[in-house]
């Protein structure tokens, strides 16, 4: 099989699963507590770190939370299943770049991977993230290009696949959409504060010596949780959080 066909299918495969593969970079967290281990590991270093880790993270989710509140239904950027694409969308952050949606994950997880001060964690998690996405994006790619000839073939030649040039800013064809917005991020907004603080109590147990949490970790928490279960409701009960034609 040529490369170009291999990789195609291997990032179909991906992109179809890719909701739930990042979720085995726990395993590598999990090898990484041996380096944590009290007391003769390196303990996490906490305090303003944690805060920094937090703040490349959110940077992460704002871009997907941006990126989703102005995409109409139909586009390239929100498929779950399949490449499925109706509607090639060049506009708003996808005149900066061509996939922010990974970007942000990206971002995302880097912040995670940097939370215990492990440099070579972050490393191995860099490293996956690039081989993962670069798969998905090529494949996706594919069927954009195959879809869309000439149309995709001249944004992605103006456009970055993924470190942003910040112009020509093309405005939106819609306006923002803050339900939208909240309605597609709010699940993966609790997953990531809800792997940050399995993170610190694992690092607090395993590099310290102790089990539980501040109040401020405790409180973050639980205003997460609050918000996820409030806007499933309004998800899963009522109308209020849908927008015609998003």
């Amino acid at each position: 099989m040529a490369l170009k066909e291999e990789f195609t299918k291997s990032g179909e495969w991906l992109f179809r699963w890719r909701s739930y593969l990042p979720l085995l970079l726990i395993v590598v967290f999990l090898l990484a507590l041996a380096s944590l281990r009290h007391p003769y590991g390196s303990p996490p270093p906490g305090g303003l770190w944690e805060v920094f880790c937090l703040a490349v993270s959110f940077a992460g989710l704002g871009i997907r939370f941006y990126t989703g509140g102005y995409v109409p239904v139909g586009t390239s950027g929100r498929n779950v299943k399949g490449q499925v694409a109706d509607v090639l969308n060049t506009t708003g952050v996808y005149s900066l770049v061509r996939h922010p949606l990974y970007l942000g994950n990206f971002l995302i997880w880097l912040g995670i991977s940097l939370f215990w001060g492990l440099w070579w964690l972050s490393l191995i998690i860099i490293l996956i993230l690039w081989l993962y996405y670069e798969r998905i994006m090529f494949a996706e790619e594919e069927f954009l290009q195959e879809k869309f000839g000439d149309v995709f073939v001249e944004w992605a030649e103006k456009t970055p696949a993924f470190i942003p040039k910040f112009s020509p800013w093309v405005k939106p064809d819609l306006p923002f959409s803050c339900k939208t917005a909240v309605r597609k991020e709010y699940s993966g907004f609790f997953a990531m504060i809800a792997v940050f603080t399995a993170l610190k109590v694992a690092g607090e147990f395993f590099g310290r010596g102790r089990l539980g949490l501040d109040w401020s970790w405790a409180l973050l928490f639980g205003v997460s949780l609050s918000i996820y279960l409030g806007v499933r409701y309004l998800k899963k009960r009522t109308a209020w959080l849908q927008v015609a034609g998003r």
